[in-house]
């Protein structure tokens, strides 16, 4: 003590004190051990042969997962609620084209006020519910949902807090419902080839990955009143953290079975640069008075977290949606006998990927990579591809979509947990704890309360 200065002493001190304070509480910690109900990890709901579905929210999202919902058979869309009522109509439109004569011919509209989905719930007792909504209502919506007797479809992020995030997974134990986060990304056609490289081996032992979700959205500032810049602006400017994590990290944890059996989440660091690009873009848009002028953006425009998993394996984590770059999500995965990579796609492997590198200097891309795709398609874009490639983001959401109709008439569980949800959304609170806090390691709890080493890893389905 003798060498340490009263003045960093109070500095230290104050650092130990804020970080207790903003640090997740004792249920947060792996330590909690309680649990209300059923362990989800695997778990299979009963069949449901004709799947009932609401919607709450058809702004930006949800009309796309509408149209192809309403499009499989076994489906029939029974309500949809929106604060618009141009929205909701929408909706129903294209859900009563799609189904065909004599399909979705009962839609029920709840809309004009925020509370509208809570009396569609009573009213119309859905199956499913998809909720594509601002972040804020994921967490009350799907816990909601699911105790009114729903399976719940959560557009990403999960939730936003680590508490909202335990209450999910309480609700969805107890309920023995699920509640599946919507990540996308985990059914495009790289990530799905990714995935099945991997569980053959081909890449040995993995090390490393690298995960991203680099878009350029300041244009979404046009969207002032209604749509989805006018709620996801303030978030960056009050929050200063990876604020969207699940597109790249999803398919990475998936690929280290991270949650399922093999490895978990440990601990995450978390930086981010200054702040600049979106209050120079409002003072050069907006007029000085404007709200978007009003604003103190304090949200790094790039922020870079890095995990360390149980075993020791590193994930790099970015996310910038402010600075003009190109779209990527780097979707890296690095193992003892070679790296597949993202954006552009590229694969190198020791001794060289055969009939076109000579060793592992070089990348196999671009037309090389054409009998990879032959040889390593995963077995379910193969399958689905022709009945989804006219769907969103080049066909994922399609597939994604397919996946959760037959899952639930199959009886079978889904591709994504409840705990994957979480785990992969908790980088979000946790990077903003530990950017608060110059980089200070913040601890992932265990969703799963330990069971997680009994879960199996996702299979290659076909």
């Amino acid at each position: 003590m003798k060498n340490i200065s009263r003045r960093k002493f109070l500095i230290n001190t104050s650092l130990a004190g804020t970080a207790i304070s903003i640090a997740p509480s004792v249920k947060g910690s792996s330590l909690f051990t309680a649990s209300p109900g059923t362990y989800m990890g695997g778990f299979a709901a009963p069949k449901l042969e004709n799947i009932r579905a609401a919607f709450i929210g058809v702004g930006a999202r949800g009309p796309g997962h509408v149209k192809f919902f309403s499009s499989l058979p076994g489906t029939e869309v029974v309500a949809i609620s929106d604060l618009y009522e141009d929205l909701a109509e929408r909706s129903a439109d294209i859900a009563r084209k799609e189904g065909g004569e004599g399909r979705h011919t009962n839609i029920k509209l709840y809309h004009g006020s925020e509370d509208r989905w809570k009396v569609m719930l009573k009213e119309v007792k859905p199956d499913v519910v998809f909720i594509c909504t601002n972040w804020k209502n994921h967490a009350p919506m799907a816990i909601e949902s699911m105790n009114s007797g729903a399976h719940a479809f959560v557009e990403v992020p999960i939730a936003l807090t680590l508490e909202e995030m335990w209450n999910i997974v309480d609700t969805s134990e107890s309920t023995q419902k699920h509640c599946m986060m919507m990540e996308n990304v985990n059914y495009s056609r790289d990530e799905l080839m990714f995935l099945n490289m991997v569980r053959q081996g081909l890449i040995g032992e993995i090390l490393h990955g690298e995960a991203a979700y680099i878009h350029e959205l300041r244009f979404q500032m046009e969207e002032q009143d209604r749509g989805t810049g006018s709620w996801r602006t303030p978030h960056y400017a009050h929050r200063n953290g990876n604020l969207y994590p699940t597109h790249g990290l999803g398919p990475v944890a998936q690929y280290m079975n991270l949650a399922r059996g093999d490895d978990n989440f440990k601990k995450l660091v978390s930086y981010s640069s200054p702040a600049k690009g979106r209050t120079l873009y409002a003072e050069n848009n907006y007029p000085s008075d404007h709200k978007w002028n009003e604003l103190d953006y304090k949200g790094g425009d790039i922020n870079t977290s890095i995990i360390k998993t149980n075993l020791g394996r590193t994930v790099m984590v970015q996310w910038d949606e402010t600075s003009p770059r190109p779209y990527s999500r780097h979707n890296l995965i690095q193992g003892t006998k070679g790296t597949l990579a993202g954006f552009p796609t590229r694969i190198a492997l020791e001794g060289g990927v055969e009939g076109v590198t000579k060793n592992h200097h070089s990348w196999a891309q671009g037309e090389d990579l054409k009998s990879l795709y032959e040889k390593y398609d995963h077995p379910l874009y193969t399958r689905l591809n022709e009945k989804t490639k006219n769907t969103g983001h080049g066909g994922m959401d399609g597939i994604m979509m397919y996946r959760i109709v037959e899952c639930l008439q199959k009886g079978l569980p889904l591709d994504q947990n409840v705990y994957e949800g979480c785990f992969w959304s908790a980088v979000a609170p946790l990077s903003e704890a530990s950017v608060k806090l110059d980089g200070m390691p913040q601890e992932f709890p265990d969703f799963t309360r330990g069971q997680w080493k009994k879960t199996e890893p996702l299979a290659i389905v076909g």
